[in-house]
C-alpha cells in the first residue's frame, strides 16, 4: 500500500507534507512515477469528476513539487496549468516543504516562476517565500514586476508565517509596503521598461493623491529611497517608445508630480522636441508646453526652435499648429535675426490641409521678411508652392516668382478621376485536373472565399466529374484526407455542413445521399425567407451547389450555365446563349437553380434576345424575355422614418429617437412566379429595418448572386451603412465600394448608400465611400445633384455629421476631384448653413473653398453663405465662409 499516494488521492494535504518532508532526495524521486501516472488519469476524467477532484489536484500540485529534485522540473510542476484549479492557492504548504532546500535551488526556481508569463501572478506570492533570505536579486520580467506593484498597492504582505500557522494577508497602505519592501529600489526603474505599464501604476484619481504612485515615488526620490534622475529619465524615455494615450498616462502625471527644474528640462530637450513631433496629441501637447516654458526661461536656442517647428507642423491637430505658431512669433520679435533659421521652419505650415493656417504662417513670414533677405525670400518662395490657389497669388506677390504659380489657375484646371476599375475574365475551361484539386482543398480550409475563387472550383468539379469522376476523386481524395466526411471509412455527410465547394467534392467522393440533396428540402430545414437577406443570398448559392452535387450523382451536367464571364460576377449574354446551345446538341436538361442564377447575373441586351429567341427552346425564351422586360430595375419607395435606439443611459430612464430614410421595394412578380423557391425572398417586398442577423464575412460573396442589379443590393445594404454612421457599426462600406463596380443602373439607391457612408462613424467605411464615388464619376454614372440633394437631407436628419463629411470631401478632393467634389457639395451645404449653422460647418466649408478655388467654379452662391460670410469675428465658420464666398465671386466675374 502506498500511503503517500493514498494521501494524495484522498486531497489531504496535511497528510503529504508530513509523509514527504523526512524524506530524502532520493526517495522523493522514486514517488514521481506514481503521481505522473496519477496526472495522467486525472487529464482523462470527464468535467464533472474534475470538478469534485479539487482536493486531489491540491495534494498532486504540493506533493509533485515537492519530490521534483531539478528546479526546471519544480518549476514546471508548479507551474502546470491542468493541476490548478478555479480557487484561490494557499502557497504556505508549499514554501514550507520546499524551505529545506538549498539557497541556489529556491532562487533558481522562483526566477523560472517568474518567467512564466501566464501564472507568474498567481505564483506572485510563493516566488516572494522561495526568495526569502536566498539574498538572490529579484526577477525583472513583465510579469512579476506587474505581480509586484499590484501587491503592493493592493497592500498584501507576502512574508512567510511559521510552520503550521494559516497566512492571514494583512492590509498595508502603499507608503508603508514601499518602504517595507526590500525590492522596491531595485524594482522601480523595471516600472519604466515593461512593454506595457503595469495596470496597479494606474489607479488613481488625482496623482498628487498622498498613497498613490505618482506621489508615493515622488516622495520616494525626495527621500533618497529611489533616485529623482532615474524617475525623470524612466518617464521620458517610457513616452518616447509610444503607446496608447491610456498607457501614457501615468507616465505624463508622474513627470507632473515630480516637477521638473528648469535645468532637469533643459537637459531633456531633444527629447521633448522628439515627442512633440510623433506622440499621441496629448503628451504631444506636454511636450509643446514644456518647450514653450524652456523658450521663455531663455533655454531654448533658435535652432532647436526650428528643429520643433519643423516637426509640429507637420502635425494635423489644428490647436498644436496654432500654439506653435504663436511661439515662433514670440521668437521672431524677441531677436530679428532670428528669421533666418525661423522663417523656413515656419514655411512648414504651408502645407498644412487647414487654409487657415495656412494664410496665419503666410502672415508671420510676411511680418518678419526684410527687403533685403533675397536669398531667404528664394527658400519660402520654394515652400509656397504648397499653398493652396488663393494664397499662392498672396505669397507670388510677396515672395516673387514662385514655381508654377499659375498650376492651380481654373483656368489650367483639369479633373482627374481614377481609371475605371478593369473587370478580370473568370476563365475555366480547360484547366488540368491538378488545379481543380489544388483550388478546392484550399478552399476547403478558408471561412470566406471569394465569389471567383467559389465560382471557379464549382464550374471546375462539374466538368471533371462529367469527364472522368473516378479521376477526380482518385485525387481529390488524398487532397481532402483532413477532411472528417472524406475518409476511407467515414460514412454519409449531412450536407448542412458542408461548405459550397465541400458539397460537390462530397459528391464526387459519394459521400453523399441523394435524397438529402432534394430540391423539395429548405436548404436549412427552416424553411425560405425566414432571416434576413444576406441569409437569403446564401441560401441561393448553396442550394445551387446542392442541385449541382445532385447532378452529378445521377445525370452529371457537362458544365454550369450561370458561371460569370468576368471576376465581378457578371454573365456576358453570348456565353449564355452558346452554353444553352451546347447543352441542346448534348441533350442536356439545364439545372433550375443553375438557369435562373444565371439570368440574375446575364448583362441586359436587349439587342441578344434575339438570338436567345432563336434557339427555340424554353430557355432560350425565358432568357429572350427577362433580357427585353423581365430585368427591368424595379422602383423603390422612399420615406423617413423615427426610430428608438433604446435606452440612453445604463439604467433605461431616457430613450434616443432617431430619424432615418427608409427604402422599401415592392414584389418581383417575375422572381415570384418563374423561379425555383429558394429565390423567391429576393423577390419579396422588403423594409429598410436595421435589424439583420447573420454570420459575417460573406457579403462581398453575395454580390456576385445580382450583380446586375445595383439598385436592389443597394436598398438591402442601406439598414448597414446607416448604422455605420448612426452607430458603432463599421465594414460596411467596403461592400459598398465594390458594389459600385458592378453593373444595372445607378440610380436613386446607390446614391443614397454613398451619401449615407460618406457621413460614417470610421474613417475606414467613408474611405470606402470614396472609392465608390469616385468609380461612379469615372464612368459618368454619378449625379451630382442627385448625391448633394441626398446628403443634404441626411445632414438635416442628422444621420451625417459636418465633420465626417467634410474628411471624406476633403479625401475625395485631394485625388484631383475637386470639381466633382464641389458639385456635391453645393447642393448640400444650405443645409449646414440655414436654420443656425450646424456645428462643424467651417470645415466643410473649409473643404468647398478648396474645390473652388482649385476648380474655379462659378454659379450662384449656396443659401445661407452670404448671411454665413456677414458674420462679425473671426471663428472658421466666418472665416471660411467668406473664403468661399470670394472664390465663388471672382470666378464669376
Amino acid at each position: 500500500m502506498n500511503t503517500l499516494l493514498d494521501a494524495v488521492r484522498t486531497g489531504r494535504c496535511d497528510r503529504v507534507t508530513t509523509l514527504i518532508t523526512p524524506l530524502t532526495d532520493g526517495e522523493r524521486r522514486a514517488h514521481l512515477p506514481e503521481l505522473t501516472a496519477l496526472r495522467r488519469e486525472i487529464r482523462s476524467w470527464d468535467w464533472r469528476r474534475r470538478w469534485d477532484a479539487e482536493p486531489t489536484l491540491r495534494a498532486l500540485h504540493l506533493a509533485g513539487a515537492a519530490c521534483h529534485t531539478g528546479p526546471a522540473a519544480a518549476a514546471s510542476w508548479i507551474a502546470a496549468r491542468d493541476l490548478r484549479d478555479t480557487r484561490p492557492r494557499d502557497t504556505a504548504p508549499l514554501a514550507a516543504l520546499l524551505a529545506a532546500r538549498d539557497r541556489a535551488w529556491r532562487a533558481d526556481v522562483a526566477h523560472r516562476l517568474a518567467a512564466r508569463t501566464a501564472t507568474v501572478e498567481d505564483d506572485y506570492p510563493l516566488i516572494r517565500a522561495l526568495l526569502e533570505g536566498t539574498g538572490a536579486p529579484a526577477p525583472t520580467t513583465d510579469g512579476f514586476v506587474h505581480a509586484w506593484a499590484r501587491a503592493t498597492t493592493t497592500g498584501t504582505d507576502t512574508t512567510t508565517v511559521p510552520a503550521g500557522r494559516r497566512p492571514r494577508p494583512r492590509p498595508r497602505p502603499l507608503r508603508v509596503a514601499l518602504r517595507e519592501d526590500p525590492y522596491t529600489a531595485e524594482l522601480v526603474p523595471h516600472l519604466f521598461q515593461t512593454a506595457e505599464p503595469a495596470p496597479a501604476l494606474t489607479w488613481y484619481d488625482d496623482p498628487r493623491t498622498p498613497g498613490r504612485w505618482p506621489a508615493e515615488l515622488a516622495q520616494l526620490a525626495a527621500e533618497g529611497t529611489v533616485e529623482r534622475r532615474v524617475l525623470l529619465t524612466g518617464s521620458i524615455n517610457r513616452l518616447l517608445r509610444g503607446g496608447r494615450t491610456a498607457h501614457l498616462a501615468f507616465y505624463t502625471d508622474l513627470l507632473d508630480v515630480l516637477d521638473p527644474t528648469t535645468d532637469e528640462r533643459a537637459e531633456h530637450t531633444a527629447d521633448w522636441i522628439a515627442l512633440a513631433a510623433d506622440a499621441p496629441s496629448p503628451t504631444a501637447a506636454r511636450a509643446q508646453q514644456t518647450l514653450t516654458a524652456l523658450f521663455e526661461a531663455g533655454r531654448l536656442p533658435a535652432d532647436h526652435l526650428a528643429d520643433m517647428s519643423a516637426a509640429v507642423l507637420f502635425r494635423p491637430e489644428k490647436k498644436l499648429v496654432r500654439a506653435q505658431l504663436v511661439l515662433l512669433g514670440k521668437a521672431l520679435r524677441r531677436d530679428a535675426a532670428d528669421r533666418f533659421t525661423l522663417l523656413p521652419a515656419t514655411a512648414a505650415a504651408f502645407g498644412h490641409t487647414d487654409t487657415a493656417l495656412q494664410d496665419k504662417a503666410l502672415k508671420l513670414v510676411a511680418a518678419h521678411l526684410r527687403p533685403d533677405d533675397d536669398a531667404l525670400r528664394a527658400d519660402l518662395a520654394f515652400e509656397a508652392e504648397q499653398l493652396g490657389p488663393a494664397l499662392r497669388r498672396t505669397a507670388a506677390a510677396l515672395l516673387g516668382a514662385i514655381a508654377d504659380p499659375a498650376g492651380d489657375s481654373p483656368d489650367g484646371y483639369e479633373e482627374t478621376l481614377p481609371a475605371v476599375p478593369a473587370r478580370r475574365p473568370l476563365t475555366t475551361a480547360g484547366r488540368s485536373l491538378a488545379e481543380t484539386v489544388e483550388l478546392v482543398a484550399a478552399l476547403a480550409k478558408t471561412n470566406a472565399p471569394t465569389a471567383e475563387e467559389t465560382e471557379t472550383a464549382l464550374d471546375l468539379l462539374v466538368r471533371h466529374a462529367h469527364q472522368d469522376r473516378t479521376a477526380l476523386a482518385a485525387a481529390l481524395l488524398p487532397a481532402l484526407a483532413d477532411r472528417y466526411w472524406a475518409g476511407q471509412d467515414a460514412g454519409l455527410a449531412d450536407p448542412a455542413h458542408l461548405s459550397v465547394p465541400e458539397l460537390l467534392a462530397a459528391a464526387v467522393l459519394g459521400r453523399l445521399d441523394p435524397a438529402d440533396l432534394s430540391p423539395h428540402r429548405p436548404v436549412d430545414g427552416r424553411g425560405y425567407g425566414q432571416n434576413c437577406i444576406h441569409d437569403a443570398l446564401q441560401r441561393v448559392t448553396t442550394a445551387r451547389a446542392r442541385e449541382a452535387a445532385l447532378r452529378v450523382l445521377t445525370d452529371p451536367l457537362p458544365f454550369l450555365l450561370a458561371t460569370p464571364t468576368w471576376d465581378c460576377g457578371t454573365l456576358e449574354p453570348h456565353d449564355l446563349i452558346s452554353r444553352l446551345t451546347a447543352y441542346g446538341r448534348q441533350g442536356t436538361a439545364p439545372a433550375p437553380a443553375d438557369f435562373a442564377q444565371a439570368l440574375l447575373r446575364v448583362r441586359r441586351d436587349p439587342q441578344a434576345a434575339g438570338a436567345a429567341a432563336a434557339l427555340a427552346t424554353p430557355e432560350g425564351r425565358r432568357l429572350a424575355d427577362w433580357l427585353t422586360t423581365g430585368a427591368a430595375a424595379t422602383p423603390h419607395t422612399r420615406h423617413v422614418t423615427d426610430q428608438d435606439r433604446g435606452p440612453r443611459n445604463w439604467w433605461g430612464s431616457e430613450r434616443q429617437t432617431v430619424r432615418r430614410i427608409v427604402l422599401e421595394l415592392p414584389e418581383h412578380p417575375i422572381v415570384q412566379r418563374e423561379f425555383p423557391a429558394v429565390f423567391h425572398p429576393l423577390g419579396r417586398p422588403r423594409t429598410g429595418t436595421p435589424h439583420c442577423w447573420h454570420w459575417r464575412g460573406q457579403e462581398l460573396a453575395h454580390l456576385a448572386v445580382l450583380p446586375q442589379d445595383r439598385e436592389r443590393q443597394a436598398v438591402w445594404l442601406l439598414p448597414e451603412l446607416t448604422e455605420c454612421a448612426l452607430a458603432e457599426d463599421r465594414g460596411a462600406g467596403e461592400v459598398l465600394s465594390r458594389l459600385a463596380e458592378l453593373g444595372g443602373p445607378a440610380g436613386p439607391a446607390l446614391h443614397l448608400a454613398v451619401a449615407t457612408a460618406l457621413g460614417a462613424r470610421h474613417a475606414e467605411d467613408r474611405l470606402a465611400a470614396v472609392d465608390a464615388l469616385l468609380v461612379l464619376a469615372a464612368r459618368g454614372e454619378l449625379d451630382t445633384a442627385l448625391l448633394g440633394r441626398d446628403l443634404a437631407e441626411l445632414l438635416s436628419l442628422g444621420t451625417v455629421k459636418p465633420n465626417r463629411l467634410a474628411d471624406a470631401a476633403r479625401t475625395a478632393a485631394a485625388t484631383g476631384a475637386y470639381a466633382t467634389t464641389w458639385a456635391a457639395l453645393a447642393v448640400a451645404l444650405p443645409a449646414v448653413l440655414t436654420d443656425g449653422p450646424a456645428r462643424g460647418a467651417g470645415e466643410l466649408l473649409a473643404v468647398a473653398a478648396d474645390c473652388v478655388e482649385h476648380c474655379g467654379a462659378g454659379g450662384p452662391l449656396p443659401q445661407g453663405l452670404a448671411e454665413a460670410a456677414a458674420r462679425k469675428g473671426t471663428s472658421q465658420l466666418a472665416t471660411q465662409a467668406r473664403r468661399l464666398k470670394t472664390a465663388l465671386t471672382a470666378t464669376t466675374a
